[in-house]
């Protein structure tokens, strides 16, 4: 993470990571930021690594070609919103949306990684998980030592409720690091609430998908938690299957779960046309606070000597 960038695109960089491994939250802040960017009048466009997927870039994602078996799940979600670059050269990732000419590129995860420069990082962090025991892997959830990630990160985007961030937050406000407060939005909450749900996923905290249901008022009746990305198999899509068929319920997932799904055949091509996805959209609590985080970014690039803006 000390390492100097190997590159500095000629447009601003927004990065979108975490402490921890596993989920927090990025690929909604990513999507959301950019949103507000454009409604800022920007043109953003997206870098992913692609984790999960066998490319391995740097490539345009292409949602109607591609699949998550191809470029993972993620930046098929990302690619529905914006222009979305995977691979893993970061830097060449960058300079292929900068063909696509995009004018603000949003990393979506690369928090630790050094070899595309930064503008300005937002850092998300789950409230009901916090950074678990405070140590580094394998001992513990974090990626590098939380004293020096602190240093690197600009902004703190706190999603949900809970109270296991609140150290961390005192810790970052002595540090001078703003937190922004967030949370998942669902969509169509009445409809959740009809049928009996059986409802899975493989994502970084499952518990947190069934707590969103529950949240609503939908009914729960039963859970499948699988690891983060995970790729399903035959014998899952039957097992879910065959549940849910037995006790008439109805099957949910994430987005990002039923989008691992696409292109499959068999059983799981049947758990695809059988599953709906709970769609959520992260909210910020503070929107100008966020455009002008945004703004001031932009601001600091153009003013920023040409040779600073090269290799």
């Amino acid at each position: 993470m000390a390492r100097p960038p190997r590159y500095r695109p000629p447009v601003p960089v927004i990065c979108v990571g975490n402490f921890v491994v596993g989920g927090a939250g990025k690929t909604p802040t990513a999507i959301a930021l950019a949103k507000i960017a454009r409604r800022l009048g920007l043109r953003p466009g997206f870098v992913a690594p692609g984790y999960g997927g066998a490319e391995t870039g740097p490539l345009i994602v292409d949602i109607e070609r591609h699949s998550a078996k191809d470029v993972g799940d993620e930046p098929l979600l990302l690619a529905a919103v914006a222009v979305t670059a995977i691979g893993r050269d970061r830097a060449a990732s960058s300079r292929l949306l900068q063909d696509q000419e995009v004018d603000m590129i949003i990393m979506d995860d690369g928090f630790q990684n050094p070899s595309l420069a930064k503008d300005t990082s937002f850092v998300c962090i789950d409230a009901g998980a916090g950074v678990g025991n405070g140590l580094v892997l394998p001992a513990g959830p974090l990626r590098a030592p939380l004293q020096y990630q602190l240093l690197r990160a600009d902004t703190l985007v706190l999603i949900g409720d809970g109270e296991r961030a609140e150290s961390l937050i005192r810790v970052a406000a002595r540090a001078g690091r703003p937190t922004l407060q967030a949370r998942l939005k669902p969509l169509r909450i009445r409809e959740w609430r009809n049928e009996p749900i059986l409802a899975f996923a493989g994502i970084g905290r499952p518990a947190k998908f069934f707590e969103s249901l529950e949240t609503i008022g939908a009914r729960l009746e039963e859970t499948a938690a699988f690891p983060d990305h995970h790729r399903y198999t035959e014998a899952d899509a039957n097992r879910l299957l065959t549940e849910a068929g037995r006790n008439r319920l109805r099957l949910v997932t994430t987005e990002k779960d039923l989008v691992r799904l696409a292109g499959e055949t068999g059983a799981l091509a049947t758990l695809r046309d059988q599953t709906e996805a709970f769609p959520v959209v992260l909210e910020f609590e503070n929107r100008p606070a966020v455009e002008e985080i945004i703004s001031a970014a932009i601001r600091a690039a153009v003013a920023a000597p040409e040779t600073h803006r090269q290799t």
